[in-house]
C-alpha cells in the first residue's frame, strides 16, 4: 500500500500543481482567439464565431485531390479536373478552405512572425490528412530559397511539418527538398504562369534517398497546385512509391 501511494501521488501531485498552474496563468494572461485575439477558454483555440467562420473541408470530396462535391458521388469518385490531367502525385488533402477567414491565420503565421499558430494548425491539418499520413515514411516541406529565408527566418512549411509530426504524424525530412533558384512570388500569377515560374525550380538534396518510400508534401497553401506538381515530380524522378500534398489551407475555384 505505501509502495502504491508513493508511486501514484508524485503524479497526482505534478496533475495538481499543472492545473493550479495554469488556472493562475490564464488569470494573468488569458487565452486568446487564434484569430481574432478575443478571450477563450482553451490555448489554442478559436472563438465560437471564428470558428463558425471557418470552412474546414469533409467528405465529399474527389478521392485524389481532395476538392469538395456538393453531393455524394462515392468514395473514389474523381473531379473533372483530376480525371482530366491526372496530377504527378497521388493524393491531396487540406484542412481549410482558403478565403478571407482562413487567410488572416495564414497570413499571420506566414508574415506575422506568429509562428506559436503552428501548433494548432498542424494539429488540424493531422487530423484532416490522416489518410494520407498513416503509413506515409516522412514529411517533407515545401522549401523556401535560402535569400528568402534568411530574411524571413523560418519556413512557415517547416513549422506546420514539425508540428503535424508532434501531433502524432510521421517524422520530417526537413531539408530533403531544396529551392534551386529563387522565384518570383505567385500571388499575382495565372496557373500557367505559376507552373513556368516553378519549373525545375525544386530538387532533392544530395545524399538523400527516397526510393520506394512513401512521402507527403507539407505547405501552408495550395492555389493552382502548381508547387506541389513541381515538388512531386522531384520526388517521383527519384523513385518515391507514392507522394501525397497536405496543405493548411486549398483555393477552390466557382463552379468546383
Amino acid at each position: 500500500m505505501v509502495m502504491q501511494l508513493s508511486a501514484t501521488f508524485p503524479a497526482r501531485f505534478r496533475q495538481i500543481g499543472y492545473r493550479f498552474g495554469r488556472a493562475v496563468l490564464d488569470g494573468v494572461l488569458p487565452p486568446r482567439c487564434l484569430a481574432c485575439g478575443g478571450v477563450v477558454g482553451d490555448p489554442d483555440a478559436l472563438c465560437g464565431p471564428c470558428w463558425a467562420a471557418m470552412t474546414f473541408f469533409a467528405p465529399p470530396w474527389c478521392a485524389v485531390c481532395g476538392v469538395p462535391f456538393e453531393h455524394p458521388m462515392g468514395e473514389a469518385a474523381v473531379c473533372a479536373a483530376c480525371a482530366r490531367q491526372p496530377p504527378s502525385w497521388d493524393r491531396a488533402r487540406a484542412a481549410l478552405r482558403y478565403d478571407k477567414h482562413s487567410r488572416r491565420l495564414v497570413l499571420a503565421l506566414k508574415h506575422g512572425d506568429r509562428t506559436h499558430l503552428a501548433r494548432a494548425l498542424g494539429g488540424w491539418m493531422r487530423r484532416a490528412g490522416a489518410e494520407i499520413l498513416d503509413g506515409a515514411d516522412l514529411i517533407a516541406p515545401v522549401p523556401l530559397h535560402w535569400t528568402r529565408l534568411f530574411s524571413r527566418r523560418f519556413n512557415q512549411a517547416g513549422l506546420l511539418a514539425h508540428a503535424i509530426h508532434a501531433a502524432g504524424g510521421p517524422p520530417v525530412a526537413p531539408d530533403w527538398l531544396i529551392r534551386r533558384r529563387r522565384t518570383p512570388t505567385q500571388g499575382r500569377l495565372g496557373p500557367a504562369a505559376r507552373a513556368k515560374n516553378v519549373r525545375g525550380a525544386f530538387a532533392l538534396r544530395r545524399g538523400r534517398s527516397v526510393k520506394g518510400k512513401r512521402v507527403v508534401i507539407v505547405d501552408d497553401v495550395m492555389t493552382t497546385g502548381a508547387t506541389a506538381e513541381e515538388c512531386a515530380r522531384v520526388l517521383r524522378r527519384a523513385g518515391a512509391e507514392w507522394v501525397g500534398v497536405l496543405t493548411l489551407a486549398r483555393s477552390v475555384r466557382a463552379g468546383n
